[in-house]
């Protein structure tokens, strides 16, 4: 077994990964208690998973690396929130009038599951997604002293919104409602995918003319 490649991919991997953790481990049950208390000052640390952390990720680098991974949940989420609703009024039949391109109509895109629909796009169509969210990535991460640095956290970018409170206490719990429906979405998304996808995938989603 041994000499069998996948298994010796397996092992590289986790010497790379113990490896990868070791080069941050001086005084790690201090860091890990500091890290946790990071985790449970930080918005969206409520119950019923308050310090929610069974990987230990909190741990793996400096306060910059934790602000880098609160960076890209808060862009997941968004994205999730995004996609959760856009699936759920395709999937109610409400849609763009008119044609995409030629040959190709919102109302058929509205009917195709998700990678489907993707396909279906132009050439050109995907091109101008893609580089438009490439161009907001660049803009989030451009802006003022980086979140890695004590900046503020990525913002919306296309339109910029901003429902934030100038009150300490209710930001922190606009915050994590924000990042709590987020991670939500990122379940539910991901289940309709699923279900779109791999038939009986998602129990309860069986037998709904939506997937």
């Amino acid at each position: 077994q041994i000499n069998n490649p996948k298994f010796t991919m397996k092992i590289a991997v986790l010497f790379a990964l113990a490896g990868s953790a070791a080069a941050f481990a001086p005084g790690a049950s201090q860091k890990a208690s500091t890290a946790l208390n990071a985790i449970t000052d930080m918005p969206g640390a409520t119950m019923p998973f308050k310090g929610f952390d069974p990987l230990g990720l909190a741990t793996l680098g400096s306060d910059s690396t934790l602000a880098w991974f609160r960076a890209a949940e808060l862009k997941h989420a968004r994205v999730a929130m995004l996609a959760t609703t856009g699936y759920l009024v395709q999937a109610a039949g409400w849609h763009f009038p008119g044609m995409l391109s030629s040959g190709v109509s919102f109302e058929s895109l509205s009917t195709m599951k998700p990678f489907d629909a993707w396909a279906s796009v132009p050439d050109g169509g995907q091109q101008q997604i893609i580089g438009t969210i490439f161009l907001a990535e660049i803009i989030t991460e451009a802006k003022g002293v980086h979140y890695t640095k004590g900046g503020d956290l990525p913002t919306i970018v296309f339109p910029p919104i901003e429902f934030s409170s100038d009150d300490p206490a209710m930001l922190k719990v606009q915050q994590s409602r924000e990042l709590n429906n987020g991670r939500l979405a990122m379940i539910a998304i991901m289940s309709f995918a699923a279900a779109a996808n791999i038939p009986g995938s998602v129990p309860a989603l069986v037998g709904n003319p939506m997937f």
